[in-house]
């Protein structure tokens, strides 16, 4: 019989020379943030529908949602770009590698 395997656990600090390619935080409340811009924008024909809003001010609603959950979409990918960035570098420090007075490499 066989048992289930245990997910596997976020390491909360890499050891030295590891990246670390989880996305952090506020790269997962942003893309939250963005979802929640695309579901308010799936419900606004309920919305027209229950005579909250009418035709041309879901208009308006549906582009401003679309473009706010679009530049938090670019926001949370570049804060994780950002992320995964600095955390190579960090990485490449700890290892000894990188560019100095002597010359690049490892």
């Amino acid at each position: 019989m066989s048992q289930p395997v245990p997910p596997p656990t976020r390491i909360p600090n890499p050891a030295p020379g590891e990246i670390d390619n989880t996305p952090p935080r506020r790269s997962k409340v942003a893309g939250g943030l963005a979802v929640l811009a695309c579901a308010a924008c799936c419900a606004l024909p309920l919305l027209i529908a229950a005579g909250v809003l009418t035709g041309a001010g879901a208009a308006i609603l549906e582009k401003t949602l679309f473009a706010v959950a679009a530049g938090l979409v670019a926001l949370a990918l570049g804060m994780w770009w950002l992320h995964r960035r600095r955390s190579a570098q960090r990485a490449t420090a700890e290892a000894g590698c990188g560019c100095h007075s002597t010359g690049c490499g490892c």
